[in-house]
């Protein structure tokens, strides 16, 4: 069977990329046939962010000039999830962590391909349980919820363990012109920014699906 990368930009504290997440879930449980390969790439919405993260009311306020203005940020955010069907519990959600753990988490269980679980739960975590996903008891805890061994996670989340790497793989995301995510890279060639919905979804798969069924040279699409 022939394969398609999806490549996604993302940061499990974005809700548009939660929102993006589920869009595309929506897609592929649909079409359990679906040829796309998930891989999920590191993206730090505030990558200087404090180690121990922040009280969001001073996070947001901080960011956007005030609570009005933040209200009317995240107005669109709340009209969009609950059109998706997504309940966010915002008033849960206390602290803004650095996301950096969160994305070492995502990064190892790729290893395990275990990937889309750790992210999965991530989101739950943070915008539906109201649970500090830059707390190691709690990336501990999302581990081994999905199958990680829980004391080799919480030996490496006491190191450094692929900090720079992440770090890396962030700062190059974005001198190649990302500034912004979820962005949906298709075969290594298709940028798709924003949380695309599933209609769109479908038609990429319809597009690949012809593609596929004309006669080619390779097994895998990249």
């Amino acid at each position: 069977m022939q394969t398609v990368k999806l490549d996604i930009l993302s940061d499990p504290i974005c809700p548009w990329c939660f929102i993006g997440k589920t869009y595309l879930d929506r897609a592929l449980i649909a079409r359990p046939d679906h040829p796309f390969v998930l891989e999920w790439h590191p993206f730090q919405l505030n990558p200087d962010m404090p180690p121990q993260g922040m009280d969001r009311r001073a996070y947001l306020e901080a960011k956007f000039g005030g609570r009005d203005e933040a209200v009317r940020a995240y107005a669109p955010i709340e009209k969009t999830a609950a059109a998706v069907g997504i309940d966010i519990d915002w008033a849960a959600i206390t602290r803004t962590p650095n996301t950096l753990n969160a994305h070492r988490l995502i990064h190892w269980a790729g290893l395990e391909q275990r990937q889309t679980f750790a992210v999965d739960r991530l989101f739950k975590a943070y915008f539906q349980e109201g649970r500090d996903i830059g707390d190691t008891a709690v990336l501990v805890d999302i581990a081994d919820g999905i199958g990680m061994d829980a004391a080799v996670t919480e030996r490496l989340l006491a190191g450094d363990a692929d900090s720079d790497d992440i770090r890396a793989r962030d700062a190059h995301t974005r001198k190649r012109g990302v500034t912004g995510v979820p962005t949906f890279i298709v075969a290594s060639t298709h940028a798709l920014p924003g949380a695309q919905p599933t209609d769109l979804w479908n038609k990429v798969l319809d597009d690949l699906e012809q593609q596929m069924a004309s006669p080619g040279p390779d097994d895998v699409i990249q």
